[in-house]
């Protein structure tokens, strides 16, 4: 089983601020502004709170970029649209350079997406309209969600009849040579208790960041060091942890126990 580490949601450059950590500790992700995707944060809610408005409560003012388009991708936590779908299936969609990593690193059935983004702490009542960023609260690299491959296709007439709700079935997005779906197994290969796919909670043990550095210097876990990833990769972190400089979206571990081990006892 590999495991792939995907960096998803909001941003420094795509949303601009942290995806919040609720009070009761669940990890809201916030899916990037999409210009062309069909979905926008007024179509989307959390618990009867449009995106919309929690976006307008965390940055504090009313925005056009509350209500953007946005880019519903990992399509893991079921429940969020205004209007259901259906026949509503879990998946995820990578393409382009990231998709050709993956394809190169014969990511397949069996193999484990973790999902971490850019998290914060908020404080305050997301139903009446209060929830913001706890103040010196620091901003976390968190790992957020999971999706344990139980099949792949490009096949544009399965995306366009079993997936048309999700933006990687889009017209922009469709015809790409390099489009890819994934779709979950419906249970953990490891444990029969968690399906597939999912999102977790907050849990220190999730939380990638080194304590009282900048998100991206992550703590010492040796499943994440240079020599246990895939390809070639430089630890940028000066005098402790490990940080990895630039733009990405996936890194791939090395198959083995140190990897797995790790990747278990984030469901423990």
């Amino acid at each position: 089983m590999k495991i792939i580490l995907s960096r998803k949601g909001f941003d420094s450059s795509n949303g601009g601020i942290p995806s919040p950590i609720l009070p009761d500790g669940t990890l809201l992700s916030l899916p990037i502004p999409g210009k062309f995707d069909n979905l926008s944060f007024d179509d989307l809610n959390y618990n009867g709170v449009s995106f919309s408005n929690i976006l307008r409560q965390l940055r504090g003012t009313e925005d056009k970029t509350n209500h953007y388009n946005c880019h519903l991708d990992p399509d893991i936590r079921e429940g969020l649209r205004n209007v259901p779908v259906s026949d509503w299936k879990p998946a995820f969609g990578q393409i382009n350079s990231s998709q050709g990593l993956l394809r190169n690193q014969n990511v397949a059935v069996g193999d484990l997406f973790l999902f971490f983004g850019w998290f914060r702490q908020t404080e305050g009542d997301i139903q009446n309209g209060t929830l913001h960023f706890k103040k010196g609260s620091p901003d976390l690299n968190i790992i957020y969600g999971y999706l344990q491959i139980g099949d792949l296709t490009n096949n544009q007439d399965i995306l366009k009849k079993s997936y048309s709700f999700h933006p990687h079935s889009n017209n922009h997005l469709i015809n790409a040579k390099s489009n890819m779906l994934y779709m979950p197994s419906d249970k953990l290969a490891f444990s029969s208790n968690y399906k597939g796919y999912g999102t977790f909670d907050f849990d220190e043990k999730r939380v990638l960041t080194l304590r009282g550095k900048s998100r991206s210097v992550w703590k010492e876990i040796p499943a994440l060091r240079p020599e246990n990833l895939c390809g070639n990769h430089r630890n940028s972190a000066k005098n402790e942890g490990i940080q990895y400089s630039g733009i990405w979206q996936e890194k791939v571990l090395v198959e083995n126990k140190i990897s797995t081990n790790w990747a278990k006892s984030l469901f423990s």
